[in-house]
């Protein structure tokens, strides 16, 4: 199967631009909390987005997140490889706006939908590792982040739970083998059906809880 199909780059692009619009006022809601946050707490100061660097295809890309750690955090840090989530364990790292209303939430992954647009990455499909991850992956003789289009959602982020990176694994390898056994209305099929089952993860709020 090809890295990125022609079917899943039309349901991308379509998918995304919609969603973009239907969460225009979830954007500006987010803007405003982390604005107000910033106002009445000098220490979360900072910018609204924060960019990491992640592979799909093999190719280095900068994931877009709004921030949820604070500035200094992000400072004590610099010089190393960028993987928010290791810091984001530990609330008191977090903003006021990260901990209470982005992490719960997952809506610190929204402005991932860009990546999505740009092509960076697909809706669906086995989430972007940092390069070090990578290769230690690759080193164990797994290579399909090398090979296929990393995702915002996928197979692993739907199984509440599920947090061992061996897990992830047999999750991912049984989405990609579904995907090159599938012709392209199947394809469009199983994408949709794991975008509707991360709504409703979505819904239910159950991502960091402090």
């Amino acid at each position: 199967m090809d890295g990125y199909p022609v079917t899943k780059r039309i349901l991308d692009k379509g998918i995304s631009l919609l969603l973009l619009v239907l969460l225009s006022p979830l954007f500006a809601l987010v803007g405003a909390a982390m604005s107000a946050d910033m106002f009445v707490r000098p220490r979360d100061r900072g910018p609204w987005l924060y960019r990491e660097r992640r592979i799909s295809r093999g190719r280095e890309f900068d994931l877009l997140k709004f921030r949820t750690l604070r500035r200094d955090v992000l400072e004590a840090s610099s010089g190393a490889e960028a993987h928010a989530r290791l810091q984001e364990a530990d609330s008191s790292n977090l903003t006021w706006a990260g901990r209470r209303i982005l992490k719960p939430w997952y809506l610190d992954e929204l402005p991932q939908i860009l990546n999505v647009l740009r092509g960076d990455m697909s809706l669906v499909g086995p989430r972007p590792w940092p390069p070090s991850m990578v290769q230690s992956q690759v080193a164990k003789g797994f290579t399909y982040r090398n090979e296929f289009i990393a995702g915002w959602t996928g197979p692993a982020q739907v199984q509440k739970g599920v947090t061992e990176s061996a897990g992830y694994t047999e999750l991912d390898l049984d989405y990609l083998s579904r995907c090159s056994r599938s012709g392209a209305l199947e394809l469009v099929r199983l994408d949709l059906a794991i975008l509707w089952r991360t709504v409703r993860v979505l819904a239910k709020g159950e991502g960091l809880e402090f």
